[in-house]
């Protein structure tokens, strides 16, 4: 899924992306990462069932876990993608698919990605970002990004915060407090 324009930031760092993204109509490869639209993987499903290598799907912003909330422990990844920055909707489905269904795979955030909403995606379970914003890509790579550490609300699940203190409904992100 990422272009030359674009730049995937997983686990702090910028890396190579391993998983493949086939176009419509293109043949899924037997062997190797896969993700595929929700729709395809929908219509393909009993296919992928004997599939060797781990399977994905892509969920365009506003489509819904409905269908596939069975399949969420097979899925090695899910792709969320924000159509515009303003749109905060694949936030919750990021703390439903970490906190309710039990999403231990990589989840990745695409699309209108900016600096601005790193912090909260990684809040909300992201752990992988897939930037087009050239800005965001600069700031992340210069390490200018600097987190808070001390919250009042929960984090997802998949971040893990412990008490700060005697003060136990303050919170102090473990993941976030190398920013």
């Amino acid at each position: 899924m990422p272009t030359p324009e674009t730049a995937l930031w997983r686990a702090g760092a910028f890396a190579a992306d391993d998983w493949r993204f086939p176009a419509a109509g293109e043949p899924v490869p037997a062997d190797g990462k896969v993700a595929l639209p929700k729709a395809r993987f929908l219509a393909e499903r009993a296919a992928l069932a004997g599939r060797n290598g781990p399977i994905g799907v892509v969920l365009e912003s506003g489509e819904s876990l409905a269908d596939i909330e069975d399949d969420v422990p097979r899925f090695g990844l899910i792709v969320l993608r924000f159509a515009r920055y303003a749109d905060g909707r694949n936030y919750s489905t990021a703390r439903i698919l970490r906190d309710r269904l039990g999403f231990r795979g990589e989840l990745r955030a695409s699309g209108d990605v900016l600096r601005d909403q790193v912090l909260f995606m990684l809040r909300a379970g992201f752990d992988a970002l897939e930037i087009a914003h050239a800005g965001t890509v600069a700031t992340l790579k210069e390490g200018r990004i600097v987190g808070v550490h001390r919250h009042y609300q929960p984090a997802s699940n998949e971040i893990g915060e412990s008490a700060a203190g005697l003060r136990g409904w303050q919170r102090t992100s473990r993941r976030l407090a190398s920013n």
